[in-house]
């Protein structure tokens, strides 16, 4: 017997196919591994759902270059939504830079600018009606996977389409890092390098937005650590940990959550009585399907300091849009909703500046004393209060039960 989790994903090919010219001409392709250039093409902040999205208007400046996006509606989990709309909940959803979405959607597909643009902007037919939420997640969860596994010295190089190994220069960033492993999904080496070059995706980006170092902060000051927070639920209460650290959303946005579900009689998805709550005081910036997202700095911007992602919660019950949470206050109950789950729970997560924190390096979740720890696995791990440890696992015994 199992206890609900995250569904883990499974380890297959692209749910799209990739677009190719079988009018071209072939090149010989150089011998890899070949280095790749050293030119930084975005700095970290515009890659992340961070600070400069503030001052960002996404939906004028979808009008203001009158492409094909403007007009766009698309139906996205039977809401009929605006392009803009749905570049908004991408990259709010993965927390990845709406400018650099709309960057890599008119680059590759000229649905910015154009007016007739390709029918499928990034990816070929992925056999859905919601063509652009289905691409850009795809997108925004390849752009995280470079960007968070270079952030631990996971992407040393990367493979464009046709097999040619690029070796990534140590002088690139995060996010330029992330760029290059992201067209390497979109290209062969030749197409690659073009899109790499000062007149590939830069020259893109520069007539949308201009210099995107412009726009350059820092994300992560120096000996930045977590808030206090409790465990999300109420004391008295034990809940089962039943997921150690693994994506926060998608499958490609660090190792930034943990999973939780109630000791309920309950299996699979099922209404649960017991309430998750607030691990920490702030306002309610944003509710979706199975969404609650909690701003702990106060200012209601979602992409400035510490958040709080709580997912799968259910719509009954769940906790409005604005309300001032106070630790401990409910959220809402757990549920499937929201994604893939094996079964009601709790998937917990957090963010500083737009960028997802992970649950098993310098800054591990503490939640009433409880620290999070990584085993070398997604989804392995413990949460460890004094000389107590407890591993994470879907068995219901007593062993995996943490109180506060």
């Amino acid at each position: 017997m199992m206890l609900a989790s995250c569904a883990r994903p499974d380890t297959g090919p692209s749910p799209f196919d990739s677009l190719s010219d079988p009018t071209a001409t072939p090149r010989p392709l150089p011998t890899s591994p070949v280095d790749g250039p050293s030119t930084p093409l975005l700095p970290d902040a515009e890659l992340v759902f961070g600070p400069t999205t503030v001052s960002f208007d996404l939906a004028q400046t979808i009008l203001l270059h009158g492409g094909y996006l403007a007009a766009y509606q698309e139906e996205v989990n039977d809401e009929i939504l605006t392009g803009a709309q749905v570049v908004d909940k991408v990259a709010r959803e993965y927390s990845v830079h709406p400018r650099l979405l709309l960057a890599l959607l008119d680059s590759r597909g000229g649905w910015v600018s154009k007016q007739h643009p390709l029918a499928y902007p990034l990816y070929g037919d992925a056999n859905s009606d919601m063509i652009l939420f289905r691409q850009l997640s795809y997108l925004a969860n390849t752009l995280n996977y470079g960007f968070y596994a270079r952030r631990v010295g996971g992407l040393p190089a990367v493979t464009t389409l046709d097999g040619v190994k690029i070796i990534l220069s140590d002088a690139v960033n995060d996010a330029t890092a992330a760029l290059h492993f992201t067209l390497a999904q979109l290209y062969g080496y030749f197409d690659w390098q073009a899109a790499v070059s000062p007149l590939g995706f830069s020259a893109s980006y520069a007539v949308l937005f201009g210099d995107p170092f412009q726009y350059d902060i820092p994300l992560m000051p120096a000996g930045l650590a977590q808030p206090a927070m409790a465990l999300p639920f109420a004391p008295g209460e034990g809940w089962f940990f039943t997921s150690g650290p693994h994506s926060g959303w998608g499958t490609g946005a660090a190792w930034a959550a943990l999973d939780f579900a109630p000791d309920e009689e309950g299996w699979g998805c099922y209404e649960t009585t017991s309430f998750v709550t607030a691990v920490a005081d702030g306002p309610v910036v944003r509710v979706g399907d199975g969404i609650v997202v909690q701003d702990l700095d106060g200012d209601n911007h979602e992409g400035t300091g510490w958040t709080v992602l709580y997912m799968h919660i259910a719509d009954a019950g769940k906790v409005a849009l604005g309300t001032n949470l106070r630790t401990g206050d409910p959220v809402g109950r757990a549920s499937c909703a929201g994604g893939p789950s094996t079964g009601s729970h709790l998937h917990l997560a957090r963010r500083y500046n737009g960028e997802w924190i992970p649950a098993d390096q310098d800054i591990p979740f503490n939640l009433s004393g409880w620290v999070s720890a990584g085993a070398g696995v997604e989804y392995n791990g413990t949460l460890t209060k004094g000389a107590t440890t407890i591993e994470a696992a879907g068995f219901p015994t007593d062993e995996h039960i943490v109180t506060h």
